[in-house]
């Protein structure tokens, strides 16, 4: 397997990813994916990333800045995304393990998740790559009406103080 930057001739096998993870109704809010435009303007360009096997995309991580505001610069939510074909092959967190040292070397020194309380195998990547619980977000948000809580974990960086 082989671990690379994200370019955009990757978004097709990206958003295929991303949309069967919507499928499952336990990676996100989302009920669609957005455009390249829209995913490339709101994702750090130097924080992208793809695995890659047998010349397939297996899946994809990437950063999203938490706010504008100068002072949030160094603070960015975590996307993991793995083929369903390739679950528990550990792909998950050796994206989550690279998109971790992407990121300090970026300068982010804290980076954030909120995983459905059900997605227990992202809860579990999210802690081997050191990621601690700061609590349950109940009844954060709506999907197919039906109010949903999130885990909200934090990793804060060792090397960035």
């Amino acid at each position: 397997m082989e671990i690379r930057n994200l370019l955009p001739s990757d978004w097709d096998a990206v958003k295929s990813i991303y949309e069967k993870g919507i499928a499952t109704g336990n990676a996100t809010f989302q009920t669609s994916t957005p455009s390249w435009e829209e995913w490339d303007g709101s994702h750090i360009a130097s924080c992208r990333i793809v695995a890659e096997e047998n010349e397939r995309l297996v899946g994809w991580a990437a950063l999203t800045p938490v706010s504008s505001r100068c002072v949030y610069a160094g603070v960015a939510e975590v996307s993991v995304y793995v083929d369903p074909e390739d679950s528990g092959k550990g792909i998950g967190l050796v994206l989550l393990t690279e998109l971790v040292a992407l990121s300090e070397l970026d300068g982010i020194w804290a980076l954030q998740a909120g995983i459905f309380t059900e997605n227990i195998g992202s809860l579990r990547i999210h802690e081997k790559a050191g990621f601690r619980t700061l609590g349950i977000r109940e009844k954060i948000g709506k999907q197919n009406g039906v109010w949903r809580d999130t885990v909200l974990l934090e990793r804060r960086s060792k090397t960035i103080n």
